[in-house]
């Protein structure tokens, strides 16, 4: 839609046949709708269309001009009015671009690069696979062609899955603000990602872990993260005025993210809407974490006195600082974590899967599944007992004993305990005593003998 004049104007095609929709607002500000017909068919030549629509844009803009656009107040019956389903034809590439404009401000940032990446493979694939679908030609059988691409190219079925979830949040969209009647993806059924089944580090495989990162710039964050199975960005997010020493709490308020600026640099961005609202969370201050924090605090102070003017202070006041004053990257962390383990022979894992290795940790050492999840930050009780429930092992012996004792299973039992056992099973088989219905005659007493008997 040409969004700098007073109106707007798209193609679009109903009964097979070529339109041009305006779409203006009438002197009571109400939303109106005239459609022209080019007197084309659905299938013409852009050529065709083209002009037609030119000499139909040029006489409407005429009328408007003058002010002879009529504003009907009502519609009349069987005239082609808003309130008819309108199909934009509109190039794909076109839709996203307005689609990502229009989510950009309510988005996480990093959620609106991924949604912009997947577009951009999306609109690469259609335009070698299917050049001249627009909007309105798109259908589910062509979306459900890329997502099957997507998995013969060896993507996993969770990241084929986000795929799709970015297109139908798109096209979602597109009906919401009616420039679709309905959705092209009603008909697909969301792709199955398997269960993920984490990686973690035991606690000697941690202590160990701990040792060959001694003295080096990520000693810090690689504690924080193994203690309180903290996020990448949560961790760089963190700031002095977030831990409070006095009363020994620990507080999760920003993130760092990697992006990039207008020109087209990398950058790094500080964001205090956080991924969910159990994400932003207070903790305990661990002693050890406690002990580390000082020392950080006291040596960042003798670095900025060393570094003096050179010293940088664009991320000053926060806790995850190079020598040099610099914030380090989530993507530093990513690379040095990944080298310095690989280097030192260690189980290969993410920097993410000291997220996993906490909470294994504190499952092994019986802490409730929800006390788990409020710790991590997960938005519900589902996403921490999915990743997590096949390691409550203690759990699963603790429900066989329990079914063993319902059903009654026998214990194996001593010589002695089965003599026993089977000597009540016969005294228990033997006949009782039959009960005498005449009652046992009392002796008698030398008064009643004394006495003649009565004739």
């Amino acid at each position: 839609m040409k969004a700098s004049l007073p109106y707007k104007y798209i193609t679009s095609v109903k009964n097979g046949k070529q339109y041009v929709v305006f779409d203006y607002k009438d002197k009571a500000g109400k939303r109106k709708r005239k459609w022209v017909s080019t007197g084309l068919p659905e299938k013409c030549t852009k050529k065709a269309l083209n002009e037609a629509v030119e000499e139909i844009v040029a006489d409407f803009a005429d009328k408007w001009n003058n002010n002879q656009v009529v504003f009907n107040t009502a519609p009349k019956k069987n005239t082609e009015d808003e309130s008819e389903p309108v199909v934009i034809n509109q190039e794909l590439s076109d839709f996203f671009s307005e689609w990502l404009t229009a989510i950009k401000p309510n988005a996480a940032r990093t959620t609106y690069q991924c949604y912009k990446r997947i577009m951009e493979r999306f609109m690469k694939y259609m335009s070698a696979e299917y050049p001249d679908v627009t909007l309105a030609d798109l259908n589910h059988s062509q979306i459900q062609t890329f997502l099957n691409y997507k998995m013969d190219q060896g993507l996993k079925g969770s990241s084929v899955k986000q795929y799709y979830l970015a297109i139908h949040s798109a096209f979602m969209w597109a009906v919401k603000m009616e420039i679709l009647p309905q959705h092209p993806m009603d008909k697909m059924v969301m792709p199955r990602a398997e269960r993920h089944e984490a990686v973690f580090y035991n606690e000697d495989e941690l202590n160990e872990l701990f040792e060959v990162f001694k003295d080096h710039k990520l000693e810090l964050i690689v504690h924080i993260a193994a203690y309180y199975g903290l996020r990448r960005c949560e961790i760089i997010g963190l700031k002095w005025d977030s831990i409070d020493f006095k009363k020994k709490t620990i507080s999760i308020e920003r993130k760092v993210v990697s992006d990039y600026d207008e020109n087209g640099k990398p950058k790094l961005f500080v964001e205090t809407r956080l991924k969910t609202n159990s994400t932003r969370r207070t903790l305990p201050l661990i002693p050890h974490i406690e002990e580390m924090l000082l020392e950080k605090k006291k040596m960042d102070k003798h670095y900025k006195k060393l570094g003096g003017k050179e010293y940088s202070t664009e991320f000053e006041g926060f806790v995850c600082c190079d020598p040099y004053g610099k914030l380090i990257s989530p993507n530093t962390v990513t690379h040095d974590f990944h080298e310095v383990i690989k280097k030192n022979g260690l189980k290969m894992l993410r920097f993410h899967d000291l997220r996993h290795s906490c909470a294994s940790l504190l499952l092994a050492n019986d802490i409730p599944m929800k006390a788990i999840q409020e710790w991590l930050g997960h938005a519900t009780f589902n996403i921490t007992a999915n990743l997590y429930s096949h390691l409550e092992y203690n759990a699963k012996v603790a429900s066989a004993e329990t079914i063993s004792r319902v059903f009654g299973a026998k214990k194996e039992e001593t010589p002695a305990e089965s003599e026993q056992s089977a000597k009540t099973e016969t005294e228990s088989e033997k006949p009782a005593p039959k009960k005498s219905n005449s009652r046992k005659k009392k002796k008698d007493t030398p008064a009643e003998s004394s006495h003649p008997t009565a004739v």
